[in-house]
């Protein structure tokens, strides 16, 4: 529908319509909204490490304009379903599937913002594509905090050979450095954590460090996407 008008004209017509006595979608915004809530509610599990809680957990202690970047991977699903936004412009995600992307965001997000906290999630894949960018982090003091999720492999690759080659995989383990190690060589901070508690506060005192971080975080291999 083309409405020939200014934005003015036409909030000035809008406002003298009277709203309609029945709001058809009103039952099912309803049901949406609630479906939705259920949805990004973290499933009970007996992992020592939930990244669904990790991730609710994060988002209740930091605030509300902490910016969080990630690249693509199976690990982002986790992102994008627990971590809810709250602000704009708090989000540095690829749309075109992009690996690689979420350590440079971060650098870029902590020089433009260097008083807002921000947090990079990456799979160890994605993180060793740009990771050696930790050296640029640490010389310009962009004091941003990398989650590095390590479940060995390409997890979205593998997760389509499994579907159509079942217990066939190729090409998609990773043989990868002690990332702990790795971050340190270069002056960042660093820690493994083993357990949804630790993660969450390891996080919280590397956002208030003063230098770069990195929170190192082994998963299994089987764990793919979450509710799995």
């Amino acid at each position: 529908l083309a409405i020939n008008a200014s934005s003015g004209e036409f909030a000035a017509a809008a406002g003298a319509l009277d709203p309609p006595a029945e709001q058809r979608w009103r039952t099912w915004a309803d049901a949406a909204r609630e479906d939705l809530g259920e949805f990004v509610e973290p499933p009970r599990t007996a992992a020592d490490l939930d990244l669904a809680r990790a991730l609710v957990g994060l988002r209740e202690q930091l605030p509300p304009e902490t910016i969080v970047t990630n690249g693509a991977g199976n690990y982002t699903l986790w992102c994008h379903r627990y971590w809810r936004f709250r602000k704009f412009g708090t989000q540095l995600a690829p749309v075109s599937g992009a690996m690689g992307y979420g350590v440079p965001a971060a650098i870029a997000a902590k020089l433009v913002y260097p008083q807002r906290p921000v947090l990079s999630f990456n799979g160890d894949g994605c993180f060793l594509m740009c990771g050696q960018e930790l050296a640029t982090a640490v010389r310009h003091r962009a004091n941003a905090v990398f989650v590095v999720i390590d479940n060995g492999s390409y997890g979205t690759i593998r997760m389509h050979q499994q579907r159509h080659y079942p217990d066939r995989p190729v090409g998609t383990d990773l043989t990868n450095p002690d990332f702990v190690a790795y971050a340190r060589a270069f002056g960042v901070d660093a820690c493994s954590v083993g357990d949804t508690g630790e993660l969450i506060a390891a996080v919280q005192d590397a956002i208030h460090a003063d230098r770069p971080a990195l929170v190192h975080v082994p998963l299994s291999p089987e764990l793919l996407t979450p509710g799995t």
